[in-house]
């Protein structure tokens, strides 16, 4: 069973940069493509990123496109989404999960961790 933990949120300004991290357990994480996802107070939860089991296919949503970045270290068995030029729009619960393929459909998941709050005030 694999287990996924996400560390790295807390509170920020904006314009500011947060580094997430997404530890794997048990199974090897290189046998999964790894998505983050987020939700914000009173939205729905959105894909904010995800990465391919070997890192060759990425792909951002448009409103982080240029400001995240998402890889991977399969030998940490850690996926990492480095935020920049954080907005108060950025505020939500940060998930990361696991699937098969990326990009990632939520009937695809089959692992989900327990998230991380980021929170971007001034």
């Amino acid at each position: 069973q694999l287990q996924l933990v996400e560390s790295g949120g807390g509170l920020v300004q904006p314009g500011g940069s947060l580094r997430l991290s997404c530890a794997a357990s048990g199974f090897g994480l290189e046998r999964y493509a790894i998505g983050w996802f987020r939700q914000a107070p009173g939205k729905e939860r959105e894909g904010v990123s995800c990465i391919s089991r070997d890192g060759s296919n990425i792909q951002y949503t448009a409103s982080v496109k240029g400001r995240f970045t998402i890889s991977r270290d399969n030998a940490e068995n850690t996926v990492y989404l480095q935020m920049a030029s954080l907005k108060p729009g950025d505020t939500a619960v940060y998930y990361c999960a696991a699937a098969s393929t990326c990009p990632i459909g939520y009937n695809d998941i089959e692992h989900w961790g327990k998230g991380t709050l980021v929170t971007v005030s001034s």
